[in-house]
């Protein structure tokens, strides 16, 4: 392999360098750049609760881990690579786990630690509001019709890492040194002046390909490979469908023709997936079309 260090954005880079016993000084430091004062994390315990996703396209496409700190704030961190539809909506409905878990049998006075959810996106969404683009960070919490926070223990976190231009020189604090290693660690050489510090160098030895045995390094490749695959197929299966389908009704310029573009949009990203021999399961779940449609849109390709 070319690279000298792991990319992150892999299911395997990632639990190397945050999921495992010995990667912990990693995930709190990263952690701790995202929370405020009165949650920052001490210590931390991996949860035995697991929740993988409910279709193939969830286990293939996002790799969770779950946390709770010494206090009892309960963390979901989402390593997200490639788009999906509803994704909000997924986001929020396993969300509801932590919460959900906390129930006490008997008398319970509904107290609730804080939930956090961190999603770390490699795509930036599509619905971004103008007023927020190029924004890295996206902080969400329930706010009532005055802009004011109503309730201040749920909390989504997300990071569109596209959107993260700083150079090496660039970097000041330790968020964005942190940025910047998901973005660029599988790209370097060697360690930066500037991530010379005691926690990054723990990252780079543990990020290390050379310092694999031969069953994690295959591992790992068969990791980037998927990842590659994945992020291509459906990255390309959704660009060129929006672009062929909005031009197609641009050009028709009524309003029949727009919505015959969104379903030719459609189409085009389902062909591009058969084409691609990305399974019936998994291009329902992305496209949102039936198997019935699936089947027809096959036998027209």
């Amino acid at each position: 392999m070319k690279e000298k260090y792991i990319n992150l954005f892999t299911d395997f880079g990632f639990k190397k360098a945050f999921g495992e016993e010995a990667s912990k000084i990693h995930l709190i430091s990263f952690l701790n750049t995202l929370l405020p004062e009165r949650h920052q994390i001490q210590e931390l315990h991996f949860s035995n609760s697991e929740h993988q996703g409910a279709t193939a396209l969830d286990r293939k496409a996002i790799f969770d881990l779950n946390c709770v700190s010494a206090n009892g704030e309960f963390f979901i961190v989402e390593l997200q690579k490639a788009k999906q539809n509803y994704f909000k909506d997924r986001s929020l409905f396993y969300a509801t786990f932590p919460i959900q878990q906390q129930a006490q049998k008997g008398d319970w006075n509904f107290k609730l630690s804080a939930v956090y959810t961190i999603g770390i996106l490699d795509f930036i969404f599509d619905d971004e509001d103008p007023a927020t683009h190029g924004d890295v960070v996206h902080h969400v919490q329930l706010k009532n019709q005055h802009n004011q926070t109503f309730y201040d223990k749920l909390t989504f976190i997300y990071l569109t890492l596209p959107n993260f231009m700083k150079t090496e020189e660039q970097l000041e604090s330790l968020q964005d040194k942190w940025f910047f290693l998901f973005r660029h660690l599988h790209e370097l050489e060697e360690i930066p002046p500037r991530l010379r510090e005691k926690v990054f160098l723990s990252l780079f030895e543990k990020a290390s390909i050379a310092r694999f045995q031969p069953e994690e390094r295959q591992a790992y490749e068969s990791s980037l490979k998927y990842y590659r695959d994945l992020k291509n197929v459906i990255d390309t299966a959704w660009d060129e469908g929006r672009e062929e389908g909005l031009e197609q009704g641009r050009e028709e310029g009524r309003e029949e023709g727009i919505e015959t573009g969104r379903e030719q949009e459609k189409h085009l990203m389902v062909a591009n997936m058969l084409k691609a021999g990305i399974p019936d399961e998994q291009i329902i779940s992305i496209a949102q079309v039936s198997q019935e449609v699936l089947d027809k849109l096959k036998n027209e390709n």
